[in-house]
């Protein structure tokens, strides 16, 4: 770590892009592969470490008939965007305790063109996760643990899942604030935890971060400065409700040689500026409200998405007050 926390060279800091499969949690992942391969070859091109094409989930659970392909993350259909993946990007995907045929639907490493599995699950659901963090581990795929939504989570039940993660063969556990509802002193106080419980096992310790409170960017920082040296980013800050830490600002506070910001904003012109026009993401009242009483943002994604009540802000105040 540098004495001056602030500047962040480290060649050990990996970035990974989560536009396509948390910002297809805003349209079904019916994204045309027009769109996945734009940001696919901006990742390649700016020096990104990890692109996260979509997940790993179950099709009884996610139709195809409604769910585009990047909820099931077929071979086929990610080398028809990629091809082989001849470059430096690792390409990954998120399959769900509770909502994957991990068994069956992860292939062996040498049949397929992804690199790494992240393992997404709630601190109940930790027993399954090792589970599949072992299954992918012995295809021969790199992992992660991504343990979500940590702000509703007893303290006993984070140390409870962190030591049971510790034990598994994941490279990178990662502090997950799924509402958005986290402050800067939080994300130091957990990233400390997690690196507690990684260091000991040679793992590294993750930031995923959403943007309620407008504080994805600055926790982020706040992760990395206290040692984090895997960090999620997508463009423009796509993702489900108010969206994730943009990758532009985080490439920009970066000082790794390595990255290339020109491709970010020639594929943010090209792509995410047309898409603002179809989809609906990012901080605005209703995510405000979320994030400040550390709900989930499914109502308030509801409401946006019917254009007649999406200012109706004090409506959607009275009623998640009466809720909580």
């Amino acid at each position: 770590m540098s004495t001056a926390p602030w500047i962040t060279y480290r060649p050990e800091l990996k970035v990974l892009d989560c536009t396509v499969r948390d910002g297809g949690l805003a349209n079904d992942h019916n994204f045309e592969d027009g769109f996945v391969r734009a940001v696919y070859e901006a990742c390649v091109a700016a020096g990104i470490d990890y692109m996260e094409i979509g997940y790993k989930n179950s099709k009884r659970l996610f139709a195809r008939d409604h769910f585009g392909a990047w909820r099931h993350c077929d071979e086929d259909d990610i080398r028809r965007i990629v091809g082989e993946n001849n470059t430096e990007l690792k390409l990954t995907a998120m399959a769900d305790a509770g909502k994957s045929d991990w068994r069956t639907d992860i292939l062996p490493k040498e049949k397929s063109v992804l690199d790494c599995i992240r393992v997404a699950f709630y601190v109940h659901q930790v027993s399954e996760a090792a589970d599949m963090i072992k299954d992918a581990h012995d295809k021969g795929y790199e992992t992660t643990a991504n343990l979500m939504a940590v702000s509703t989570a007893q303290e006993a039940e984070i140390d409870q899942a962190l030591e049971v993660i510790a034990a598994t063969p994941a490279s990178t556990i990662v502090v997950v604030d799924s509402f958005g509802s986290l402050y800067a002193e939080q994300i130091e106080r957990l990233v400390k935890k997690y690196q507690g419980y990684a260091q000991a096992t040679g793992k590294q310790v993750g930031i995923h971060a959403h943007n309620n409170l407008q504080l994805a960017f600055a926790n982020t920082i706040e992760a990395i400065i206290h040692g984090a040296n895997f960090a999620d980013a997508s463009l423009a800050g796509l993702g489900r409700g108010a969206g994730n830490c943009p990758m532009e600002l985080l490439i920009g506070f970066l000082r790794n040689p390595k990255f290339n910001i020109r491709p970010i904003y020639q594929v943010l012109e090209s792509q995410l500026l047309p898409l603002r026009q179809r989809l609906d993401w990012g901080p605005c009242p209703q995510y405000y409200m979320t994030g400040q009483y550390n709900t989930h943002p499914r109502e308030a994604m509801a409401a946006r998405a019917d254009e007649s009540r999406r200012h109706a802000y004090v409506e959607f105040y009275d009623k998640l007050i009466s809720d909580v």
